[in-house]
């Protein structure tokens, strides 16, 4: 009997997904997101633009699963020797990537479309680079604030400022929410 549960790696459905997801990046340093079609992403893609329909739904959904598929990070969170610097060294760049004018394309892309499927994601990558930092921190016999905490105290306010104020968060505006967040563990609050 054969799984149908999804796609097999590397079968059919994997290659398409590739071709499509290339051909929008290729257009989109060609052209910019502006002048994208479902019919030049296709052609380039070397598929029907139907298929592109059948699978993404239109061209919004179709940014939002290659700006998720960006989003997602290729390597495990910095390591500084310490939970407070490891952290501060993975917003650091986190917010580098989220506020620069191609992270910005690439969140409103996700946010931009129906349901919460890219969100999910993107919140599902944030939530296991911080428990990363955290499990790493607490082999190393360090307290470690929960990542609930940090993402509700840290993480939200600083994209607050990249979405809606277009804004960068600084070093100083990092270090001084990581600092409450601390301080707010030690007294038995986080």
């Amino acid at each position: 009997m054969t799984d149908k549960s999804g796609p097999r790696p590397g079968g059919r459905s994997a290659r398409v997904q590739a071709a499509v997801h290339q051909a929008v990046r290729e257009l989109q340093r060609e052209q910019g997101r502006d002048g994208l079609t479902v019919p030049a992403v296709a052609a380039r893609a070397g598929v029907t633009p139907s298929t592109i329909y059948r699978r993404w739904g239109d061209l919004s959904q179709l940014l939002a699963d290659v700006a998720v598929e960006q989003l997602q990070p290729e390597q495990a969170p910095p390591d500084t020797g310490s939970f407070y610097g490891d952290l501060l060294a993975w917003l650091e760049q986190y917010f580098d990537e989220m506020s620069s004018v191609p992270g910005r394309a690439m969140l409103r892309d996700v946010l931009g479309t129906p349901g919460h499927e890219g969100a999910g994601k993107c919140d599902g990558f944030t939530r296991q680079q911080i428990e990363a930092i955290r499990e790493r921190a607490i082999g190393r016999g360090e307290q470690a604030a929960e990542a609930e905490q940090i993402i509700t105290r840290v993480v939200a306010p600083l994209m607050y400022g990249v979405l809606f104020a277009n804004q960068a968060p600084s070093a100083a505006r990092m270090l001084a929410l990581v600092r409450e967040v601390e301080a707010a563990r030690r007294a038995g609050a986080a």
